[in-house]
């Protein structure tokens, strides 16, 4: 089987890693000279409009998936005249909108923080009378990592503020006096079956996920898999998918979703009986899904900017280093770290190693 992935970046390497031992086969569309997932299968050089590639890429692959939702809604449906796409183009539709999503949350019943709707400065304005500061302004679409969005906590920082984000629809978030941040990544397949991961619990710095850590029994495991199991069936959804939450008066409010294999399960690839990958290769090809159930204790550690000593990094034990291949750049993930341990107390005396190498 021939897996078309639009996107060559790390997950479209992972996934083909994964995909590798089950005889499948990749090409990946991307516009980079240098897409970091090129040397594990052909790479179509090419806009993520351009509709000749995409016509080419649909003729010589059995299935399509993406790697990340910037990828334009329209390109999927264009593709889903030739091949079959998972996600759907509708999953995509919604889920890069910060507004579409927003809005299936509050009809499907899940918690979310106070939002508007921003389409002038003046909208801005209405909505913070209304919401309150501190607030958050993010564009509907395309942001990530921290981009396209900034903190309002006093008058001061509304002014203007629609300009300096471009100009573009955006979405204003009241600030969540959150506990903690977690995920939940879960995979379902084209005859509905659904399987989650446990609960992750994640640390962020400048926006940037950094640290992700599997959850021991976590009490909230059973109302999150409750929420995504809502989304995941409105979406009549295939192949995994991420879901963000804010954790709340001993409760959860969504955050946002990813319609792909996700930063915070980079941990499932040594620490779970089946990867996030392998799980989102599998459902995407109607195969029997694998086993979500963790192996030991495990985290992730991302690596931000540049990749510390090879050396030093494998000679840790419990330490799997995930190289990208990618140049190293100031903000931009180049690798990870991926710890498996057999207690929780391990796991923290791991974790505390690698960031000192980070740190040095």
């Amino acid at each position: 089987m021939k897996i078309g992935v639009i996107g060559g970046g790390q997950l479209g390497r992972m996934l083909a890693l994964a995909g590798t031992p089950l005889g499948m086969n990749f090409a990946f569309l991307d516009p980079a000279p240098d897409a970091c997932a090129a040397p594990l299968g052909e790479h179509l050089r090419a806009d993520y409009g351009d509709q000749d590639h995409l016509r080419q890429l649909a003729d010589e692959v059995d299935l399509v998936t993406f790697e990340f939702e910037s990828v334009p809604a329209e390109t999927v449906a264009f593709l889903s005249q030739f091949v079959p796409v998972y996600p759907s183009a509708e999953a995509l539709r919604i889920a890069r909108d910060r507004l579409f999503e927003k809005s299936m949350f509050r009809d499907l019943g899940i918690p979310t923080p106070a939002f508007a709707d921003i389409l002038s400065q003046a909208d801005l304005d209405a909505a913070v009378a209304s919401i309150g500061l501190p607030a958050v302004l993010k564009t509907r679409t395309l942001g990530y990592d921290g981009k396209g969005q900034k903190v309002l906590r006093s008058a001061e920082d509304v002014v203007g503020t629609f300009a300096e984000l471009g100009s573009v629809p955006c979405l204003l978030e009241g600030f969540v006096p959150f506990t903690g941040e977690v995920s939940l990544v879960a995979v379902r397949g084209r005859d509905g079956e659904t399987r989650f991961y446990p609960l992750v619990h994640n640390t962020h710095e400048s926006g940037i996920l950094r640290l992700s850590v599997a959850s021991e029994d976590h009490p909230l495991q059973s109302l999150a898999e409750d929420y995504v199991g809502r989304v995941l069936k409105q979406l009549d959804y295939v192949g995994v998918m991420a879901f963000e939450f804010f954790e709340v008066d001993g409760g959860l409010k969504a955050n946002e979703i990813a319609p792909r294999v996700h930063n915070s399960g980079h941990w499932t690839i040594e620490g779970a009986e089946c990867s996030q990958f392998q799980n989102h290769l599998r459902a995407i090809a109607g195969l029997p899904l694998g086993s979500t159930a963790k192996v030991g204790e495990s985290a992730m550690l991302n690596f931000i900017g540049e990749v510390p000593a090879v050396d030093k990094i494998v000679a840790l034990d419990d330490c799997h280093l995930h190289h990208y291949g990618k140049a190293f750049k100031v903000g931009r993930k180049v690798g990870h770290a991926t710890l498996r341990c057999s207690d929780m107390a391990t796991l923290q005396d791991k974790i505390a190693e690698v960031e000192a190498l980070i740190a040095g």
